[in-house]
């Protein structure tokens, strides 16, 4: 049961009675007796609410910052009209743009409800409870009841760097050769020869092919394909850290899924074979033989969890789920502390089998406090700045001398920069 507005109005107005025409106990328990006849009256003649069914249908997936529709349908199979509101409580996560509706459902019919949804945050968002207020013909109370009629919606990753796409996905076809400007590289596959052109690297000619022909020829190669591309995310605490970017304040995790999608999209386009591995402590997801809808899929619920990653079990999981030679990419901090008690003590086991490229996102905002000369307090800030800089310089350097490619790049340029490494590497057949 629920009391409306009026109910508060209509004993107002029974005070105000009390006070100018009936100013005695007659008055209060007459004054009493109407609205509580009322109220009663209103709970006999509503329509029942419990007996409501009450399903769901719609949507179940949507990119992050689009907008998508569920539709809630009210059936009554009740003998009295429902007449009322309709609360649809949804996490606040999963921006609900109206969660109040009008219901006006007449016996043995049912009625639907289109409820807006424009999720801020990656992952499920779940419907929890279906609330109906059906009032009755006074309006001065209400039969209320909730129901559970549950639903998901799994907000997935926006995916903002698909525009570094069309550029790469040109070069790629450059190096596969379907273009004239041919790369010739370690470990790249003979394709066929054709005619030479001003421009074309002479190594390239094929001095028995024109010995036999009229014209210089030259061979055109292409990148090897089927390579084996591993793509690892560290999803422990510094991973929830916050960078600045043109999006505004997203965590790490965000920038190294975002950067992950591209080159996944990327490497498919290729030809190679991508796998996917969250880790923190444990596998937190795992995706063999991806496709990008999967991909973006098993990445949506990620979260960053407060726990310290541990190099050692990651190494451990990658050469147990890869036997051939592959390019582990993991995405990752770079902390010098962290890496050499870690990462770097475990390298040699990796290394040796695999090659491994690091990739790190750099805040914009330790950039910009570096360069702070206004006052005492901004030089204070640059030397700290600065001294964060300088140890990701030596990290750097640590991993280089280990034999391991190294991106770290601003939020905004790390998902093309590790894309732009990626052809880099297939360039010269070194996947």
């Amino acid at each position: 049961m629920a009391l409306t507005g009026r109910a508060g109005l209509l004993a107002l107005l029974g005070v105000l009675v009390v006070g100018t025409v009936l100013p005695s106990w007659t008055g209060v328990l007459g004054v009493g007796a109407l609205v509580v006849l009322c109220v009663l009256i209103d709970l006999a003649l509503a329509g029942g609410v419990r007996g409501l069914e009450l399903s769901r249908s719609g949507a179940v997936k949507v990119r992050l910052g689009e907008s998508v529709g569920v539709e809630l349908t009210v059936r009554n199979p009740g003998p009295r009209w429902v007449r009322g509101v309709l609360r649809d409580a949804w996490s606040p996560s999963a921006g609900v743009v109206s969660d109040r509706f009008s219901v006006d459902v007449p016996a043995g019919a049912s009625r639907k409800i289109s409820v807006a949804l424009q999720p801020v945050r990656r992952g499920d968002r779940r419907a929890y409870r279906v609330t109906v207020r059906s009032l009755g013909p006074l309006g001065v109370a209400a039969r209320q009841g909730a129901h559970d009629v549950p639903w998901t919606v799994r907000a997935l990753p926006p995916f903002h760097s698909r525009k570094h796409l069309p550029p790469l996905l040109d070069r790629l076809r450059e190096l596969d050769g379907r273009r004239a400007a041919l790369v010739r590289g370690q470990g790249t596959e003979f394709d066929s020869l054709r005619e030479y052109v001003i421009g074309d690297d002479v190594r390239s000619i094929d001095w028995r092919a024109t010995a036999r022909s009229s014209d210089v020829m030259v061979r055109t190669w292409r990148p090897e394909r089927d390579r084996h591309v591993l793509i690892v995310l560290d999803t422990a605490r510094t991973a929830a850290g916050r960078v600045a970017g043109e999006l505004g304040g997203l965590p790490r995790l965000d920038t190294a899924l975002d950067s992950a999608l591209l080159l996944s999209a990327l490497a498919l386009h290729a030809g190679d074979r991508v796998d996917l591995i969250a880790y923190s402590h444990v596998v937190r997801a795992s995706v063999p033989r991806a496709d990008l809808p999967s991909l973006v899929s098993a990445m949506a619920p990620l979260e960053a969890e407060l726990v310290e990653f541990d190099a050692r079990g990651m190494v451990a999981e990658v050469l147990r789920r890869s036997r051939q030679r592959s390019l582990v990419v993991l995405l990752t901090g770079l902390d010098s502390a962290a890496l050499e008690e870690g990462l770097v003590p475990v390298l040699p086991a990796l290394t040796s089998r695999h090659r491994l490229l690091v990739a790190s996102v750099t805040d914009p905002a330790v950039t910009a406090m570096a360069r702070g000369r206004g006052d005492a307090e901004a030089v204070f800030g640059a030397a700290a700045a600065e001294r964060t800089l300088s140890e990701r310089r030596h990290a750097k350097a640590l991993l280089t001398r280990h034999g391991v490619e190294v991106v770290d790049a601003e939020p905004d340029a790390l998902p093309p920069a590790l894309a732009d490494r990626y052809l880099t590497l297939k360039a010269a057949g070194k996947l």
